[in-house]
This record gives C-alpha cells, sequence and structure tokens, in this order.
C-alpha cells in the first residue's frame, strides 16, 4: 500500500503519435472528482499537446495545473526543470489529487523514474503507475519493434551492425517499464493486427504485463490510476538498454523547424507530409498552418505517412498568420533541404 501522504504520480509514455495527449484529455474529463495536474513533455519547439490539453481544461484541472517542458527530454532536464516543476504543482492551492506526466515520445521513461529518488521530492510523491501506449498498427507492421532474429542474423553479417535501432529501444525500454499497456488505435490495425501486436508486446516485456485496447483514448480513470505499484522502488523488475549508464543521449534523433506563410489547401499539404514520410523516412510531423481565406487554424498531426488534419481554434488578434511545423526524424535521415522543399518551404 502507498504511502497515502504522497502524491500518486502516472507517467504516461509510448512513442511518437500513439494517443498519449488523446488519452490525458480524456482523463482529464473524466477523472471522477479528482483534482488533476499535468505535466506534459515537448520534444520540440511548437507546443502543441500543452495547448491542446489547455483547451480541455475544467475546474477540477484548470489550465495553471497544466505545465509545459520544451527545453529537452524531461528526463534529461531533472534539476532545471522537473523538479521545480513538481515542487511547484505540490503548493498549488488546492494541492492535485493526481499528477499526470506526458512524456515525449522519444523519453525513455526509467530515468524519469530514478528522478523520483531526489530528496526535494522522494517524501511528497510516488508513481501510481506507469502508463505505455502502443499504436497497434504500427507495432503490428513491425515498424517500432524489432525482429530479434533478422537483427542477429545481419548482425552476424556485418559486423557494423553491434546494436539495435534506436527506434527499437526506445519502444522496449517503455514496454519494459510499464505497469499497463494501452493498445491504441486497434480500428486500424483490425483484429489481426490487434493480435499481432499483442504477441510483439508480450515477447518484448520482461514481466507479463496487462494489454487493453482503446479506441480514441476513451478508458474508464478507475483502470489507469490507483494502481498503486511504487513504480519508483521497483527499478529492478525495469530493465532497460541504458542500465549503468549515468544518462543518455537524444543524438540519434533531430528536429527541424519549418515555418512558412498561409497555404492554400490543407489536402495539398497532407499529401505533401504523407510523401514527405515515404520517400525520406520521417516519423513525425505535428504543428499548425494558417489557411488562406480561413479564420480558424488548421492543426496537423502526422505519425509517418498517416496524416490528420482539423481546424481547432480562431486565429487570435494578435497572432502572426503562419504555418509552423516541426519535423521529427532520426538523425541520419534529416536532409533539410529536401525537407523544406517537400514542404513547399
Amino acid at each position: 500500500m502507498s504511502d497515502l501522504s504522497k502524491t500518486p504520480v502516472t507517467i504516461v509514455t509510448g512513442f511518437l503519435g500513439a494517443g498519449k495527449t488523446t488519452l490525458i484529455s480524456h482523463l482529464i474529463r473524466n477523472a471522477g472528482g479528482r483534482r488533476l495536474a499535468v505535466v506534459v513533455n515537448e520534444f520540440g519547439t511548437v507546443g502543441v499537446d500543452g495547448e491542446m490539453l489547455k483547451s480541455c481544461a475544467i475546474p477540477d484541472c484548470p489550465a495553471e495545473n497544466i505545465v509545459e517542458l520544451s527545453n529537452g527530454c524531461i528526463c534529461c532536464t531533472v534539476a532545471d526543470d522537473f523538479i521545480p516543476t513538481v515542487e511547484a504543482l505540490l503548493k498549488l492551492d488546492p494541492k492535485p489529487d493526481h499528477i499526470l506526466i506526458e512524456t515525449s515520445g522519444l523519453a525513455l521513461p526509467k530515468p524519469l523514474l530514478k528522478a523520483f529518488d531526489w530528496p526535494a521530492i522522494r517524501s511528497r510523491i510516488t508513481v501510481d503507475g506507469v502508463i505505455a501506449l502502443a499504436d497497434a498498427e504500427a507495432v503490428a507492421a513491425g515498424r517500432f519493434a524489432p525482429d530479434v532474429a533478422a537483427v542477429d542474423a545481419q548482425r552476424e553479417a556485418d559486423d557494423s551492425i553491434d546494436h539495435e535501432t534506436p527506434l527499437s529501444e526506445v519502444f522496449e525500454d517503455q514496454i519494459a517499464c510499464a505497469d499497463l499497456v494501452l493498445l491504441t488505435k486497434p480500428d486500424l490495425a483490425g483484429p489481426a493486427g490487434v493480435a499481432k501486436a499483442r504477441e510483439v508486446i508480450a515477447a518484448e516485456a520482461p514481466r507479463a504485463l496487462p494489454v487493453v485496447e482503446v479506441a480514441e483514448g476513451v478508458i474508464d480513470a478507475a483502470v489507469l490510476l490507483g494502481l498503486e505499484a511504487g513504480a519508483e522502488d521497483d527499478l529492478d523488475a525495469r530493465p532497460s538498454h541504458h542500465d549503468g549508464h549515468h544518462d543518455h543521449e537524444h543524438d540519434d534523433f533531430d528536429t527541424i523547424m519549418v515555418t512558412m506563410g498561409e497555404i492554400a489547401d490543407p489536402a495539398d499539404l497532407a499529401a505533401r507530409i504523407a510523401h514527405l514520410a515515404e520517400s525520406q523516412n520521417i516519423l513525425r510531423v505535428k504543428g499548425y498552418a494558417a489557411v488562406a481565406g480561413k479564420p480558424m487554424r488548421l492543426l496537423v498531426q502526422a505519425v509517418g505517412a498517416r496524416v490528420r488534419h482539423q481546424f481547432d481554434r480562431p486565429w487570435q488578434p494578435d497572432e502572426a498568420r503562419l504555418t509552423r511545423l516541426v519535423v521529427i526524424a532520426e538523425h541520419d535521415h534529416v536532409n533539410e533541404a529536401a525537407i523544406r522543399a517537400a514542404l513547399g518551404a
């Protein structure tokens, strides 16, 4: 049983575009009477996730309870960002009943768990649980989890291959750290894809994990909150590729900010982004677009070649009508000139 004097914290992790923000938005609106606070860790400089969540604010989770950290991976900026943020949330009146932390899609959850042992906060908060989201379609297709046998065969044939791909390590570390896995977008994967994704997760998990299918982030908060896992005291059961490392680097990934003027056609932009993903191996594109003749701002979210866009709110009078997109890719796949040309920048 957790120390009831400690404020419970749920860490929501998962690969890029798995649906973390959608899930947290649902929890904010359906918290079962809990006063929530949310910490959002963005990768890149456009605060898409934080602004989306603030638009969902309600009395039990007002906008001031939603904090965005955009200075880098949350597990690499513990002293400068994370600890002061948690301390500030614990000073709120009324104090939150529960804190949700949405990590960036590239964050490793275990170093974040270790931060809960910092003297300034270890007696005041506890990790109620680590929730890992996995995109069913992507996992089933093998894009975010490796074929271990194939990797081993390649290693034997090529002496230059001495480690797994960065994407696979991120995925495996997130699954290994989890108390519960949410399999998202099952409708896109279909029954066969969901079954395959479950097989992949079971093979990667270091212990038996509950796996729950979730569509559009809709799930009872009672399933996710109140697990009382005390995960910060259970680190040995959560192996990581980076165990023994004092820190880790994100040099394997790069982000590019693309800024342009108004666009003429959202469908054309979506097609350009989809082509970019296929031709340049882009992982993620997110941001906003200004559409000529439209008073509303266009929210753009893409995972690989799967692009979603919708008008989210009116442009404010003091805002410049610009299109700003963050493009995320593995370092070796970043060709800035080609990316800008593909987007028409």
